[in-house]
């Protein structure tokens, strides 16, 4: 059956992303997600859904197609929802949304730098538990941290270099997680910890994607989680990506009361119909 689907296609680090605003049945969004996503179609790295917020607070609420959380994501409908509002080059204002993958209420500050181009500021969920472990591979010793949220895992593996074993690695190491947990998204991060640089692997277990993202903001997020739990310290930085810079800060001292927050940039590069056959 042929169906018309109404998208925005937003940027945040070049982590692309759609947005579908018209309406559909949450059983369709697996399929519909697939097929947005694939080359032959609007082609992206994730999908979410736009609906009517339940909550009284909130602007909009954004489920994703996994139903999974993600920080990008947020801050594209934080994007999208402060374009329809009528703001100068220079203004500020505060979207607040609901997200699948997470029962807080989530905030970004929004200011207009260009015509569709934003800088936002979005507080993350807190993670409910950070440990570290040891991992071999090719007879070396890694240090993983293991960064723990309600229905996601990520795993911050520290390295000297991204090379195409420890890629492999990842991916084999997501895919046995699929099978031993129940998270609904479990990322992979290859952090070099003397450079601020990640390389982030997401696998939405749902919909059956890997994808090695050009920028994630709950990746970045997590690592500012880690690291700050590690050092027991406030930590701050620009995190490198493929896709540019995403900041992170986190205040590790006491991580399950302390806010952990992620900016960057998002812009707005498409607008339209797309007509998919499920």
């Amino acid at each position: 059956m042929l169906q018309e689907i109404s998208f925005v296609k937003l940027s945040p680090t070049q982590n692309m992303t759609i947005l579908v605003t018209s309406m559909h049945k949450e059983e369709d969004y697996a399929p519909i997600a697939s097929k947005l996503m694939s080359y032959d179609s609007v082609y992206a790295e994730q999908v979410g859904f736009v609906k009517m917020a339940a909550h009284p607070d909130a602007a909009a609420a954004l489920d994703m197609a996994g139903g999974e959380f993600c920080g990008n994501a947020c801050m594209a409908l934080a994007a999208l929802t402060a374009r329809q509002q009528s703001m100068e080059y220079g203004d500020f204002t505060t979207i607040h949304l609901a997200a699948s993958g997470t029962d807080q209420l989530i905030s970004c500050l929004v200011q207009k730098t260009d015509k569709d181009d934003f800088f936002c500021k979005l507080r993350m969920p807190v993670p409910w538990n950070i440990d570290a472990r040891t991992l071999k591979h090719e007879g070396n010793d890694y240090t993983v941290g293991l960064v723990q949220y309600s229905n996601y895992l990520h795993l911050v593996l520290e390295v000297k270099q991204f090379t195409a074993s420890l890629k492999r690695m990842a991916e084999n190491l997501a895919r046995m997680l699929e099978i031993t947990s129940s998270y609904s998204l479990i990322g992979v991060l290859l952090f070099r910890p003397d450079f601020n640089e990640l390389l982030p692997l997401m696998h939405v277990t749902s919909l059956d994607t890997l994808v090695w993202e050009r920028g994630c903001g709950s990746g970045t997020a997590s690592v500012g989680a880690y690291a700050a739990w590690k050092n027991n310290s406030v930590f701050e930085a620009p995190i490198q990506q493929p896709g540019g810079i995403i900041r992170v800060s986190a205040n590790g001292r006491n991580h399950k009361n302390a806010g952990v927050s992620i900016s960057g940039n998002v812009c707005i590069v498409a607008e339209g119909k797309a007509y998919i056959n499920l």
